[in-house]
This record gives structure tokens, sequence and C-alpha cells, in this order.
């Protein structure tokens, strides 16, 4: 004897499964950018400093939350001369003239169309000593109005969904009852 509840319990259960097939067997997706190519390119030895850093991604990037920055031999001293610059795929900053024979660093972060953050370095070497002097960090800082969105306001409006969210459903419980 079976129940009247066996078929509809099979449908739902072949069904879960198909489901559960169809999800684990998704490809993971990689819609992140992707460095393709720098100048300096990346383990590159140079004989003199370049006049910008160039960064070249699989796709556009978006504008906001960008940071390039590029370290000296000694890790701390910046040689930006500029802001950064995005246009579709290609981040760029200007430099200044590099000065001590070493290894120099370009940081990125980059926001991916998606939304993600991608970050990195690209390493290359100076030869050749030049002429420039190193920035120290603390005039490095970004320019006002880049700072980021503090997370007070997001709390606070979560907070107040939050109690809405309770207090409807408050009031909904006392209507049905």
């Amino acid at each position: 004897m079976t129940s009247r509840w066996s078929f509809p319990v099979r449908i739902a259960a072949a069904l879960a499964a198909a489901a559960g097939t169809v999800l684990l067997g998704a490809p993971p997706a990689a819609a992140h950018s992707v460095l393709v190519s720098s100048s300096p390119a990346a383990g590159a030895s140079v004989a003199a400093g370049p006049a910008e850093a160039v960064l070249e991604f699989n796709e556009p990037v978006e504008n906001r939350f960008t940071e390039l920055s590029v370290l000296g031999p000694d890790g701390a001293s910046h040689w930006e001369a500029g802001p950064v610059s995005v246009v579709d795929a290609r981040v760029s900053a200007p430099l200044r003239p590099l000065g001590p024979a070493g290894t120099y660093a370009i940081r990125y972060r980059v926001t991916s169309a998606d939304g993600h953050p991608v970050s990195g370095t690209v390493v290359f070497r100076l030869t050749v000593a030049g002429p420039g002097a190193a920035l120290p960090a603390v005039a490095a800082v970004a320019p006002p109005g880049d700072e980021p969105v503090p997370l007070w306001p997001w709390i606070t409006g979560g907070a107040v969904l939050l109690g809405t969210g309770f207090a409807v459903a408050r009031r909904l419980s006392r209507v049905d009852a």
C-alpha cells in the first residue's frame, strides 16, 4: 500500500536532484578583469625611467576606486606624478623621473566591470640610476574627494530596513489573528 503523498514527493525529489546536477555542473564565473600587459612589462629591465606606468586589462574597468602607485627600491618611496587615468581597459599614471637603480613595483587595484576588485603588482628593474628624487609617502596621499565611503550609513540603513520589516511583519500577524 502506498501513501497518497508518494508521487508528489518523488516528483519533488527528482526536480531537486535535477536542479542540483545543473547547479553543481555549472562552470565557475570568470568575469573578473585580468591584466594582459603593462608598460614597463613585468620583469623588464629598463635603462631609463618611463614617463608613465600603463596597465592594459582584458575588459574595461570601472573608473571608481582605481589605485595605481609606483614604489621605489626601498618599497616606500612613491614616483607617481599625477592622478590615475582610466580609459576603457587602459589604466595609466604619469611618473616623475625615477631615481636610484633597482627594483620598482607598480601596485594596482581596479574594479572589474562586474564590480569585483582586482589587485596586483608588476615589478620591473631600473638598471641605470635616474635624476629623480623620491616623493615621501605622506605627500603621496590621494587628493580630497577620493575618500572611501564610510561604513556607518550602510549599517544605519540596514538597521532601519530591518526594523521596518519587523514592524510590518508584526502588524500583519495581528491582522491575520
